[in-house]
């Protein structure tokens, strides 16, 4: 693993910074250390349905969790100025006041190779894949049952006529969302969440 610094100016956005970290490096890696501070913070707190939107001088406790080249699964935890303590998933929308500095450590591709670490790299490709039409209710549920059971999940948008034709050579249903798990579709919402009242998606990470 290496190490390597990040330093975020203000009006950056820390989600969608370290989302691009992880395309532009082609690598995954876990966030070491952060300090810095928000002018606004959004995060998705258990059983919301919504993410809860904070704003004015918040300052970084926090911030852990791991990146991909596609997806992100990290929780933040800030002091607002009466220094009282909030945290959740860290969304987008979560903006940089003054500056933050990070430290993200990546993992070397000849050790994502390496036969003894493959297993754990994989490990942090989610397992739940789903896809979602702009605009759709029953996928914008989808999302918030599993963001309120925390389960990592891999969200893409079909939101054209070429990725609906991509995507149809996977799949031969024509109603979204459509949700796989471990590569195999179980259905949209509805399946997802009788899988949740059955209690089996909670074994799912």
């Amino acid at each position: 693993m290496r190490s390597l610094p990040l330093k975020l100016e203000p009006g950056s956005d820390l989600r969608l910074t370290i989302e691009q970290l992880g395309r532009d490096q082609n690598s995954s890696g876990f966030v070491l250390g952060v300090v810095g501070n928000l002018s606004s913070a959004a995060f998705q707190c258990p059983g919301r349905s919504e993410p809860t939107v904070l704003e004015g001088n918040l300052e970084i406790i926090t911030l852990n969790g791991f990146f991909t080249p596609v997806n992100v699964h990290l929780h933040l935890s800030l002091s607002d100025a009466d220094c009282q303590v909030w945290g959740g998933h860290l969304e987008p929308g979560t903006i940089v006041l003054k500056g933050a500095d990070i430290l993200v450590g990546l993992i070397d591709e000849d050790l994502q190779n390496h036969p003894r670490s493959k297993k754990s790299v994989n490990s942090l490709k989610p397992r739940i894949e789903v896809f979602v039409l702009p605009g759709c209710p029953w996928s914008a549920r989808a999302i918030r049952l599993l963001k309120s059971l925390d389960l990592s999940h891999n969200v893409q948008e079909i939101d054209s006529e070429l990725a609906f034709e991509k995507f149809s050579q996977r799949s031969k249903s024509s109603t979204f969302p459509q949700i796989f798990i471990d590569g195999d579709l179980i259905g949209g919402y509805s399946e997802l969440a009788e899988l949740h009242q059955s209690g089996k998606l909670k074994n799912i990470d």
